[in-house]
C-alpha cells in the first residue's frame, strides 16, 4: 500500500472512529457505570470483535452474509437482543459506595473482567453495520499492483491500533468522570440512562438495512 494512500486511510479512519457511534457509546457507559479497568476489558473485547470482522473480510465470508437476508437478519436480531439484555443489567445494576476498598474492588473486577470481555466482542461481532461498512470502505482504498492481502493486513492492524487508542481514552475519561461521582442517586440515574441508550442502540441496530 502506498504511503500517501496509508495517511488518507489513517485519517478518513480515525476521524469516524472519534465521531459519536455504538462502540463509543458503549464504552463510555460501560466505564463510568463500572469503572476504567472494566471498560479496558470491554475494549480489548471490542479490538477482538474488530480483528475477526477484518479477518472474515479478507477471505470473503462477510460478503456471503451480507448476501444472505437470513444471515444478516439473523446477526440483527442477536445484536438487538444482546443489547437490550445489557440494558436490562445497566438498569439493575447496584450502586456503589466510593470508600469499597481497593482489594475488595480489584477482586470484582478480576472476577469479571473475561465477561466483559466477551461482552465487548459479542457486541462488535453482532453490529451488522460493522459488516456493511467494512464492505464499503476497505475497497476504495486498495491500490491494483499492490498485494491485496498486504493492503488488508496493513488497514487492519491501523484500525486495531487506531481503535485501541480511541476507545482506551474514552475509558480512561469516563473514569474520571466517574470519581466524581460520590451520590449513590447520581449513579442510579447514569444506571437507568446507560439502560435507555442500550435500548436505543439496539433499535438503531434492528433499523440497519
Amino acid at each position: 500500500m502506498p504511503f500517501d494512500v496509508w495517511v488518507t486511510f489513517f485519517v478518513a479512519w480515525f476521524f469516524l472512529s472519534i465521531a459519536p457511534g455504538p462502540d463509543n457509546i458503549f464504552v463510555l457507559m460501560q466505564s463510568i457505570i463500572y469503572g476504567k479497568r472494566d471498560g479496558l476489558w470491554v475494549v480489548a473485547g471490542l479490538c477482538t470483535g474488530l480483528i475477526i470482522h477484518v479477518t472474515l473480510i479478507a477471505i470473503g465470508v462477510t460478503a456471503v452474509i451480507r448476501a444472505s437476508d437470513i444471515a444478516f437478519t439473523t446477526i440483527k436480531m442477536l445484536g438487538a437482543l444482546y443489547l437490550v439484555y445489557l440494558a436490562i443489567l445497566a438498569w439493575k445494576a447496584p450502586v456503589t459506595s466510593v470508600t469499597v476498598s481497593k482489594d475488595c474492588a480489584l477482586e470484582q473486577k478480576k472476577a469479571s473482567a473475561l465477561s466483559l470481555w466477551r461482552r465487548g466482542a459479542f457486541m462488535n461481532l453482532t453490529n451488522p453495520k460493522v459488516i456493511i461498512f467494512f464492505l464499503a470502505f476497505f475497497p476504495q482504498f486498495l491500490t491494483e499492483g499492490y498485494s491485496v492481502s498486504g493492503q488488508m493486513l496493513v488497514m487492519g492492524v491501523t484500525i486495531l491500533v487506531t481503535c485501541a487508542l480511541v476507545f482506551g481514552g474514552i475509558a480512561v475519561g469516563a473514569e474520571y468522570v466517574r470519581s466524581l461521582i460520590s451520590s449513590p442517586k447520581i449513579q442510579q440515574w447514569i444506571n437507568r440512562i446507560g439502560s435507555v441508550i442500550f435500548v436505543m442502540l439496539a433499535g438503531n441496530v434492528l433499523l440497519t438495512s
